[in-house]
């Protein structure tokens, strides 16, 4: 029995937290629907306006798929059932295995997809906040695009029927749970996540050198720093510490944790990038905010409107 209450509280746990993503997720969509209407519905559409579209609404699929597998195990009570299938939210649908096994590459693929975006999004910024330097762009890319193809290669091999399978465990016969069951170790894992952090570090490097050398010239001559270039500095530093916390929870799966500490891990996995990406876009649309707005900047894709005062009322001490 030691088994069967062991997989119970597992099966609680994962109800818990899927239930917890959902609402976070959501919370976070209600708070910045009101700033979406604003600056994305009813403004003129940008570039940047269907990329945060993508990242908003393609990060909310994302992470309901996460609820879905949260956990490699998903127990459920299995009465006269004769098929091999797994069930999610403690049973309350029963998934086929094969359909199960899409759904847990669906969301691995989702998850190094969205990852792409948001270095897109960093990347564009990074490129607005160095005068649109097309050096600066290409080196970026450059070192982006080998990245994201070892990223997909990476993720391609593991998700390989040789190297993971969805398989269903007895525990007594009328208690099954269906479980992921790896074939490799953690060291791709592993070996992914070191160019990424390394990358996500050169970004935070670079666009807090350029935050620098903005300070010291705005001091020169005795202007407040641009909020524009502190809001997107900021929001850097942060992404870049919540992709390095990602990608150590990610590597530490792999480890025989305790139930609670595991599920945290996937709690955090499953909202802290899909809540702080889309944040990095409205983030700058509402640095400057005036309902009279008429014009998109070619700079930041942001709202720089013709009816604002001169710029020295904002920034001159």
């Amino acid at each position: 029995m030691l088994g069967l209450e062991e997989s119970l509280y597992a099966l609680n746990w994962n109800n818990n937290i899927s239930v917890a993503i959902i609402t976070l997720i959501f919370y976070e969509y209600m708070l910045q629907l009101k700033k979406e209407i604003t600056f994305v519905w009813e403004r003129q559409w940008s570039a940047m306006t269907y990329l945060y579209l993508v990242v908003r609404y393609f990060g909310i699929l994302v992470a309901m798929y996460i609820t879905l597998v949260v956990s490699s195990r998903m127990v459920h009570y299995m009465l006269n059932v004769t098929s091999r299938t797994c069930a999610c939210w403690g049973g309350l649908f029963d998934i086929p295995e094969a359909v199960s096994y899409g759904m847990f590459l669906l969301m691995q693929w989702g998850f190094s997809v969205y990852f792409c975006l948001a270095e897109v999004i960093l990347i564009w910024r990074l490129y607005a906040l160095c005068n649109q330097s097309r050096r600066i762009l290409y080196i970026l890319l450059g070192f982006f695009l080998p990245i994201a193809l070892y990223i997909a290669v990476d993720i391609f091999l593991w998700s390989q029927p040789s190297a993971v399978s969805m398989q269903e465990i007895i525990i007594t016969p009328n208690v099954k749970y269906c479980t992921a069951v790896f074939y490799v170790g953690p060291m791709p894992a592993v070996y992914a996540s070191i160019p990424i952090i390394c990358y996500d570090l050169f970004l935070v490097v670079l666009a807090i050198t350029v935050l620098g050398k903005h300070l010291k010239e705005r001091k020169e001559i005795k202007m407040r720093p641009s909020a524009y270039v502190v809001t997107i500095v900021r929001y850097h530093v942060i992404y870049f510490v919540l992709n390095l916390a990602t990608q150590i929870f990610m590597a530490i799966l792999w480890a025989n944790f305790p139930t609670v500490v595991m599920y945290l891990v996937q709690l955090f996995n499953g909202t802290a990038l899909f809540i702080i990406v889309p944040r990095l876009i409205i983030s700058i649309w509402d640095t400057h905010v005036d309902e009279n707005c008429v014009h998109v900047s070619t700079t930041f894709e942001d709202c720089v409107c013709w009816t604002l005062p001169p710029l020295e009322q904002y920034e001159m001490d």
